[in-house]
């Protein structure tokens, strides 16, 4: 199912804030207007979120917007291979930060499942996610230090065929060579599946990361380039100057 349509060359748009508070301020206002026109379309919107530290004040605002929650189905762009109440899951921050206040009504649609490994579940929670309404209406990730967005890693075993946007949708099974946790994530073709790809980060750090992704080079070294270069879907890039609180990756 194809996302929103794109121009040719259309470049991501940039979003610049004053800080952290004014980004997620933002992002959660632009994320309430799309979700808002989707439920005008249909009866049910979605939504594919990411974790770790940078979306939480997001979440916060987003949750006290007045949708239609009860007809909002929100999933994980990627999630840790580790229990539902393990600190490091992305669930647990989800269900913590976005789903209370008015956004409580929402139904989370997990991906980690009873399988004894991401390569095991890979397949059984593609078959849930996909149940969801689509295109996704909203896809929020971030970026990080070393470009990766989801846990779409550099030097992954498997990276190449995860980038492949001809490849079907599909949920994919990454073990990071730096990052802690063997992983669970939606691979290219799957965040594709969107009217609108959102990427928060800050910091000048990323920032720098971001303009390294912007240029030449292959997507392998830098996986965020796969969604700043594909023209299928809209991407806005919201940055803010000062990064959040120190927190897992």
């Amino acid at each position: 199912m194809p996302g929103a349509t794109k121009p040719d060359s259309l470049a991501p748009r940039l979003v610049r804030a004053a800080d952290g508070a004014a980004q997620a301020a933002l992002l959660a206002e632009a994320i309430a207007v799309e979700l808002n026109a989707a439920l005008a379309r249909r009866e049910s919107a979605s939504i594919v979120v990411s974790g770790g530290r940078t979306p939480a004040a997001m979440f916060a605002l987003l949750a006290r917007q007045p949708l239609a929650w009860a007809r909002v189905q929100v999933t994980l762009a990627d999630e840790r291979w580790v229990g539902a109440d393990d600190p490091a899951s992305n669930e647990t921050l989800v269900r913590n930060a976005l789903l209370r206040e008015h956004a409580a009504a929402a139904q989370l649609i997990a991906m980690k499942n009873a399988a004894p490994t991401p390569a095991a579940g890979a397949a059984a929670a593609w078959r849930t996610i996909n149940a969801m309404p689509q295109p996704f209406d909203v896809v929020v990730l971030g970026m990080g230090d070393d470009g990766h967005t989801a846990s779409l890693f550099p030097g992954s075993v498997g990276l190449s065929a995860a980038l492949d946007a001809a490849a079907a949708p599909a949920c994919v099974a990454m073990q990071p060579l730096a990052a802690p946790h063997a992983r669970l994530s939606l691979n290219l073709a799957a965040l594709l599946r969107s009217r609108r790809i959102c990427i928060q980060i800050s910091g000048a750090g990323k920032w720098q990361v971001y303009q390294r992704a912007l240029a030449a080079g292959p997507v392998e070294e830098l996986p965020v380039r796969a969604i700043l270069r594909q023209q299928a879907v809209p991407v806005d890039v919201y940055w803010c100057p000062d990064a959040p609180p120190a927190g897992k990756s």
